[in-house]
């Protein structure tokens, strides 16, 4: 083979590989990107358990800004502690979950924080489906779950980050409840709306009875008085008359 030749057959295949490669690349690509949660030996009815969160930009134009995850049954944002994420951003629950979010991260810039659960549910499996938003207002939403992911047929379905759980070690039990924070003001109670008006029934007869009592208490000392005044100067005026009649 001539010197010529080779070149020309190296050139062809150099060129040949680059266009594989780029093809691998481009079709691998969209398909590898997925939002998911590690635990490293997570079991059932553990506590005080590191959970870790990924999840990878699937954008070329905009960077991450928030993820709003929907907690699985068995677990309450007054469960989790964030330990740490994006410089900025901040752990904020919600009535369905909690949120992490902060400024936009760079494009293409994948999201992974830490958070510490207090127990983890008595389950074979947790998911916590996840709502990956951008900043110029596009939505991932990976919330499918195994048996209803459909996809498009090659990889590029949504699922939701899953955490598969040993069996729960022996004799582990679950905590009580994490209290919920209480609220600033308390409902009434049903017979609240009654009470006053009860109280107010109630007052009016007592202090009507006293106000008779000391009425009638009042009223005997000065009859009393008043029938000594006149006997005694009906006593002074016979006395007189009968003086003068002598």
């Amino acid at each position: 083979m001539s010197r010529s030749t080779l070149i020309r057959s190296l050139r062809r295949t150099g060129v040949l590989t680059s266009v594989a490669l780029a093809l691998a690349v481009a079709t691998v690509g969209p398909a590898a990107a997925h939002a998911e949660v590690e635990a490293e030996g997570a079991r059932a009815l553990d506590q005080n358990v590191e959970l870790t969160f990924a999840a990878e930009s699937e954008s070329g134009t905009a960077g991450i800004s928030k993820l709003e995850v929907i907690l699985p049954e068995g677990i309450v944002p007054q469960d989790l502690t964030f330990e740490e994420g994006p410089k900025g951003w901040k752990f904020t629950p919600t009535a369905r979950g909690y949120t992490v979010s902060g400024p936009k991260l760079a494009v293409g810039e994948d999201v992974e924080y830490v958070l510490t659960v207090r127990q983890l549910p008595d389950a074979k499996e947790v998911a916590f489906k996840t709502l990956q938003t951008y900043s110029d207002g596009k939505v991932d939403r990976w919330i499918e779950l195994e048996e209803e992911s459909e996809g498009d047929g090659h990889g590029h379905g949504h699922p939701a980050p899953r955490l598969a759980l040993k069996a729960a070690a022996p004799g582990a039990e679950s905590v009580s409840p994490t209290p919920t924070e209480e609220p600033t003001t308390a409902a009434p109670s049903p017979d609240a709306s009654d009470a006053p008006a009860a109280q107010g029934s109630s007052a009016k007869p007592a202090a009507d009875g006293t106000k008779d009592d000391d009425g009638m208490s009042a009223a005997v000392p000065v009859g009393i008085a008043a029938a000594v005044v006149l006997l005694g100067g009906g006593a002074w005026w016979l006395r007189k008359r009968r003086g003068g009649t002598a």
